[in-house]
């Protein structure tokens, strides 16, 4: 299985990062959202290499089949991970996508590395630019929200996720479009990656304030998000970063839950594939 080295400065080692790399063309990196690895773009992956173009995705430390450090889950830190992705596989001219928790590395990753490497950014329900709710941030989720998150993984995580899944999908809307097989498979997903690893990410997506990194974003953007999102609000998210981002997009999917990569996923690939393309 491929791996990546990271240069993290770990005190006992560095950090291997499994991904997988099909295709060929301008490549496509793709960054998978909480608590999920990168097994989650299957629809994705498939569409991206056939419309000609390669495509790269893989799992963030303590996730999918990636090594399980005990720290290192800030955006910081997750950001130079994919700084380390992109030099290691001597990458230009990429085109990164973000889902959800994977937005905080897109924005950091301008914010610390600029532009020079990429081509376009597609946040698809992403937490970016800031989803917590302050006094300059009204539209955004209360901070005891994301410490219940914490308390419930700490007390029983496994059942936690079992639920959180359903909300993901908007289960009981769109059984329609899910199965409760897939809902399992992601469960199962969820459950195996790190446990400090999944309750530390819960500080990053949850209070990172991304405003200034995406001030600095100067190619070409896409905000994905459906307006029946009941994980990640809209407002403080991609039509917050549509108004900070100059001349960027913002494709709303009527109906579509957070993970309208699964329920919606035809009208994602579309999507996405046309800004590729343009």
């Amino acid at each position: 299985m491929p791996y990546i080295e990271t240069s993290s400065k770990e005190k006992e080692r560095n950090i291997k990062l499994y991904y997988e790399d099909y295709g060929e063309g301008k490549p496509v990196i793709l960054i998978h959202g909480w608590p999920l690895s990168s097994a989650m773009w299957e629809q994705q992956k498939w569409a991206i290499v056939e419309a000609g173009y390669r495509c790269i995705s893989y799992d963030r430390r303590g996730f999918g089949k990636s090594d399980f450090p005990w720290q290192g889950y800030d955006y910081d830190t997750l950001s130079q991970d994919l700084n380390d992705l992109i030099q290691s596989l001597k990458l230009k001219d990429v085109t990164l996508v973000g889902f959800s928790m994977g937005g905080g590395e897109l924005g950091r990753y301008v914010g610390k590395f600029g532009t020079d490497k990429l081509s376009k950014l597609v946040f698809l329900s992403s937490i970016a630019p800031f989803m917590m709710k302050t006094d300059d941030n009204p539209d955004g989720v209360p901070e005891s929200v994301f410490e219940g998150f914490k308390d419930s993984l700490e007390t029983d995580r496994v059942d936690f996720l079992k639920g959180f899944g359903k909300n993901f999908v908007n289960y009981e809307d769109n059984k329609d479009k899910i199965s409760e097989s897939l809902l399992h498979y992601t469960w199962n997903i969820a459950a195996n990656a790190s446990p400090k690893g999944t309750i530390d990410c819960v500080n990053a997506f949850g209070k990172t304030d991304l405003r200034n990194d995406l001030k600095k974003i100067d190619v070409p953007t896409l905000f994905i998000h459906g307006d029946a999102d009941e994980v990640v609000p809209v407002k403080p998210t991609s039509e917050q970063g549509h108004k900070i981002v100059n001349n960027s997009k913002l494709h709303i999917i009527k109906g579509a839950p957070h993970g309208c990569v699964f329920t919606h996923k035809e009208e994602v690939n579309k999507t996405l594939l046309d800004f590729l393309k343009a």
